[in-house]
């Protein structure tokens, strides 16, 4: 839709500078200063006209956000393929209209809308200001709004979604992604972050309401005093709790835990919300890593805002647990859905768990405690556990040696999340689901990761354990003794080129000329390859992919002769190709050394071999 207004002065000065040669890009300047009324960001395109950056122009207002693993995310700043102002409304927009159509009484359900703590000032970009332009928009069709009143972690939208019977959730976050990005994430009705076919038709409904509907949608401040907002914090805070408490098995062992912990926010919204779980729990709060305790937007302390990137990440946490002779170091991201954890070893050091290792001990301390208050075998047919397609498959050894139920999905918790809406519906029970980059999920009342409830369990496993004489790491190594080895390696390239990306996987599914995917890794023998971009899978009899065909990124797997498992996709929320390899080994296997040194060079030659990052300039993860 174009709109144009003959005495605008600010088109008169698009006419003048002009002169691109190119009339997509132009109609696309004078649509965005039609319609952008934040000064800061009309500003940086009239800086790029006067300046002549066409190509600069052309990135930014000529292709949209698509929606990825985890919404929308993008770099904030001026664009309609950035987060601002101008694409927050015109989301909303869309949304509203896809709610009208899938969900008629939105106008007395209303919309969940909470924020993380980030912000750009040359953009005036914050979360807490795109979320009152969320509400804005909302407001002005008379839709009942939700708008926390301070910053929450991510898996508040969620459960608040549930807990208030709303038509949908909108948080403004970028998660973990560096400080230049934002992001729009949206949960449907049933607390699940949307996926599809929700999110592309969502898409174009946005892409028919580009034009912002009236000065309303911009009235950002006015929308905190409509009286259609409410602020569900304090009801949410309060029902938060009470519901976490359903994961306390070992009060009175917590109140008189030995066991010293840290607790780093990463600069982000998780301090409060952790301090207030572990009182929930019974534990004395944790110590607070003081130069990351407070929400800032410029993550100054940090290289990347990403507790997964290990112990360069968590540097400050363990130069503090170390000052304070601590045990166990926890880390939540950001936006409070993500938790790293740390152990300290009895000949110094530290264990950094990966979100793999992680997982297999809350796995197993989950299912524990539903054993003990289920002691009827039969009731494990409805119980379920859930992890993603590049996990690691120490759930499945669990689930064929202890009876339940195990699931894979897609990359993504809105799959998980999506599966345990059906789950739950057909009446069966999911009490753990992950994934491999540190996203956990303990109990069912949210359908999305969350790393604040992640980081209270995990103290109180650690504290029950150690009433046994076992530490963290020690129980992982009988888990591994009695379910079987499973190491597995995760990592990335970081490519910034879409077509040299393309031009990899399109390699790789014609290696030995066309429609041929590599036979061998490292020299040995790939038995099968899947891949869900295509939907091909020569492990099944009709060569059809069980999961669901994605064509919005790239994804293989490749099934090695002797049991290794790797896959190579592209990452849904930063420029990065991700690889992961895994070796899952019989319970009982004592050469671990050799399994590890086998994964290893697996691992080399499939980063060297299929992704040849020196040919196609890639840059390698630094640790």
């Amino acid at each position: 839709m174009e709109h144009r207004s003959p005495a605008d002065p600010h088109l008169d000065r698009v006419v003048e500078h002009r002169r691109t040669g190119d009339p997509h890009l132009d109609r696309a300047v004078e649509q965005w200063l039609s319609w952008d009324r934040n000064v800061l960001t009309r500003s940086q395109v009239e800086v790029f006209l006067s300046d002549r950056k066409w190509e600069e122009l052309r990135s930014r207002l000529c292709s949209r956000m698509s929606f990825g693993t985890a919404g929308l995310r993008g770099p904030m700043g001026a664009g309609f393929n950035r987060v601002n102002d101008l694409t927050v409304i015109q989301t909303t927009q869309g949304l509203f209209s896809y709610l009208l159509r899938c969900c008629p009484d939105v106008s007395s359900r209303g919309v969940v809308v909470g924020f993380d703590t980030r912000g750009q000032q040359e953009s005036g970009c914050s979360s807490s200001r795109l979320a009152r332009l969320v509400a804005a928009v909302l407001l002005s069709r008379g839709v009942p709004v939700h708008l926390f009143s301070a910053f929450v972690p991510t898996p508040y939208v969620p459960f608040a979604v549930k807990r208030l019977g709303a038509a949908a959730g909108v948080m403004i976050t970028a998660s973990h992604n560096p400080k230049e990005d934002n992001g729009y994430k949206v949960y449907w009705c049933n607390g699940a972050q949307i996926c599809a076919p929700h999110d592309q038709e969502m898409v174009r409904s946005i892409e028919e309401e580009l034009q912002p509907w009236s000065a309303s949608c911009w009235a950002e401040e006015e929308a905190q005093l409509h009286p259609l907002r409410t602020d569900p914090l304090p009801h949410i805070n309060l029902c938060y709790m009470e519901e976490l408490q359903s994961l306390c098995f070992h009060r009175d062992l917590n109140r008189a835990s030995p066991l010293k912990f840290v607790h780093s926010s990463f600069h982000g919204v998780g301090h409060v919300f952790v301090q207030k779980a572990f009182e929930a729990f019974g534990f004395a709060p944790p110590l607070a890593v003081p130069e990351q305790r407070d929400p800032d937007p410029e993550f100054p302390s940090l290289r990347c805002p990403n507790p997964e990137e290990g112990a360069p990440a968590l540097e400050l946490s363990l130069l503090l647990a170390e000052r304070e002779d601590a045990h166990i170091v926890l880390a939540t991201d950001p936006d409070a859905d993500r938790l790293a954890a740390a152990e300290r070893c009895d000949r110094g050091g530290w264990k950094v768990f990966s979100g793999n290792e992680l997982a297999a001990l809350l796995g197993w301390w989950m299912l524990l405690q539903w054993k003990r208050a289920h002691p009827d075998p039969a009731d494990l047919q409805k119980l379920f556990m859930i992890s993603t397609a590049v996990s690691s498959k120490i759930l499945q050894a669990l689930a064929r040696s202890e009876g339940f139920r195990f699931e894979e999905t897609l990359p993504g918790f809105k799959w998980i999340g999506n599966r345990i809406h059906e789950l739950s519906k057909a009446g069966n029970s999911v009490i753990f689901a992950f994934e491999e980059s540190i996203g956990f999920l303990c109990g069912g009342s949210i359908p999305d990761k969350d790393g604040v409830s992640a980081a209270v369990v995990v103290a109180e496993m650690a504290t029950f354990l150690h009433n046994k004489s076992l530490s963290l790491n020690q129980q992982l190594l009988n888990i591994y003794h009695t379910y079987g080895p499973h190491l597995s390696q995760t990592s990335y390239v970081v490519c910034d080129d879409p077509p040299t990306v393309s031009r990899i996987f399109h390699r790789l599914r014609n290696f030995h000329g066309e429609d041929s995917y590599p036979q061998r890794c490292g020299g040995v023998r790939v038995a099968n390859v899947r891949d869900v971009t295509t939907g091909y899978d020569s492990s099944r009899a009709d060569r059809t992919c069980v999961l669901p065909v994605t064509r919005s990124g790239h994804m293989i797997t490749f099934t090695l002769q002797n049991g290794v498992v790797a896959t190579l996709r592209t990452s849904g929320t930063e420029p990065k190709i991700k690889y992961y390899t895994e070796y899952c080994a019989a319970p009982g296997t004592s050469e671990v050394a050799a399994l590890q040194k086998e994964l290893d060079r697996i691992t080399a030659a499939l980063l060297d071999d299929f992704l040849e990052p020196e040919k196609n300039n890639l840059i390698r993860r630094c640790v």
